[in-house]
């Protein structure tokens, strides 16, 4: 009785110790691996035994294979992702829109606004000049130019983030079905008993990718099934995910559930700075350019349209401008057609150029806000150089932190070579003691035997 529980304490001994062994290998070579989550073997007592009055023990076990992760870390990993992935987007985005003003530059609005009512003041002096009043028809097709340009490369822009959003949205829906799947083969390894550490490493870095893209929340069942909701919108669990479509609610961009009418109300990541622009900043640089350039055609007409031509016959009641479309200030085709049909005579007499000279003043009127048109043109680039400049603080800030969290995963998580090759050297030394009590215990068997 003696001798074989030996023999069954050793035998239990080598195989734990193997198992540990295994384990540690596992670790060493994911070593490298910035996904992986050291696992750490937990062991235990087995249970004693009461014979002849007196409690013996029966050996170690391999209780269970834990994975080192701290859960407070990756909560405040991916709430630091869905800041810093949407302040790096918005940056991103911001930034391309920025460009296309040309501010400040020989090529920007505010330059070609300005030559614009210049080539006003320069006509004022010699009012029957033909070329000096093509020049103000050139100043003014450059400024209808540029102001088209940017209105197309805007409507450019929200089709490119249109077409980026239904990406990330189809990213979203496979990540989410991905982390259902996982939920399900998590909890069907649980039944049998088996650790599905590799499983849940693989959950946990899809919930990562899913903090990128949106504002997630991850809470966690008794089966350690995850619960993910986006935007206050239920997505995934153990039995289900759902899908999720890009959809435009009056001019807002979202994503609503397929067959749902509510849509995620998108606080951070990737398609949250997708929705922002496209919904809020975009439209509100649209405006403010076409409430300038508007504001512009209007004070031009009011003063032409009193002026008399040189033409004959001499026409009064002209506009200068006949309309604005899609960005596009339109010149009165019968300027186009003809330059002596600018209207700066104020009584009809030849060489009188006093409205050309009020044209030219408009530049320093406060037309608009309180401000002069340029003023407020200056505003609009300032403003979009300011949340530029925001989002690339916000994402630079919070990139900060993003590297320390990781840096704080990787210490408590990640594999260390020289902890690990001290196990190896632990476990080894107690698989050698092992090895040599099966082969004390059979020594005790043989001397029993031979007494016999």
């Amino acid at each position: 009785m003696g001798v074989s529980r030996v023999f069954d304490i050793a035998r239990r001994s080598l195989s734990v110790y193997r198992q540990a062994l295994d384990v540690t290998s596992h670790n060493v070579v994911n070593a490298s691996n910035k996904d992986y989550t050291r696992q750490q073997v937990v062991f235990a007592s087995e249970k004693s035994e009461m014979v002849g009055g007196i409690m013996w023990g029966t050996g170690v076990r391999l209780s269970e294979v834990i994975r080192v992760r701290d859960s407070l870390t990756d909560v405040q990993i991916r709430t630091t992702n869905q800041k810093y992935y949407g302040s790096n987007k918005q940056s991103e985005l911001i930034g391309q829109i920025e460009q296309i003003y040309s501010e400040p530059g020989d090529l920007g609005l505010s330059n070609l606004i300005s030559k614009f009512f210049n080539s006003w003041q320069e006509l004022s002096v010699t009012p029957n000049s033909v070329p000096l009043r093509h020049s103000v028809i050139q100043a003014a097709q450059q400024l209808s130019s540029k102001s088209k340009s940017i209105n197309e490369y805007l409507s450019t822009v929200k089709t490119d983030i249109r077409s980026d959003f239904a990406e990330k949205t189809k990213t979203l829906n496979q990540y989410l079905k991905d982390v259902q799947q996982l939920n399900a083969q998590i909890f069907e390894y649980s039944t049998k008993g088996t650790e599905a550490n590799e499983l849940i490493d693989r959950r946990d870095l899809l919930l990562d990718e899913l903090s990128k893209l949106a504002n997630i929340n991850v809470t966690y069942d008794t089966a350690n099934s995850a619960s993910v909701s986006i935007g206050g919108i239920h997505a995934a669990d153990r039995f289900i995910s759902i899908e999720f479509n890009p959809s435009e609610v009056n001019g807002d961009l979202t994503i609503k559930s397929v067959g749902g009418q509510a849509s995620a109300m998108l606080s951070g990541g990737e398609l949250f700075a997708y929705a922002d622009i496209y919904s809020k900043k975009i439209p509100k640089y649209d405006d403010a350019l076409n409430e300038v350039m508007t504001t512009l055609i209007g004070a031009v007409n009011d003063v032409h349209s009193k002026g008399y031509t040189i033409g004959a016959p001499q026409l009064t009641g002209l506009d200068f401008f006949s309309g604005y479309d899609s960005g596009e200030l339109k010149i009165n085709e019968d300027i186009l057609l003809d330059p002596r049909n600018i209207a700066i005579s104020s009584d009809g007499t030849s060489g009188n150029g006093a409205l050309a000279v009020q044209i030219g003043e408009i530049s320093s009127k406060r037309l608009l806000n309180g401000s002069t048109l340029l003023e407020n043109y200056s505003a609009l680039i300032s403003e979009i150089g300011n949340e530029k400049s925001t989002a690339a603080y916000f994402a630079e800030s919070n990139k900060i932190v993003l590297d320390k969290l990781e840096e704080q995963k990787a210490s408590y998580s990640g594999v260390s070579i020289d902890e690990e090759m001290t196990n190896i050297i632990k476990f080894q030394r107690s698989y050698d003691a092992s090895a040599k009590l099966v082969k004390i215990a059979d020594e005790m068997l043989q001397t029993i035997l031979n007494m016999v």
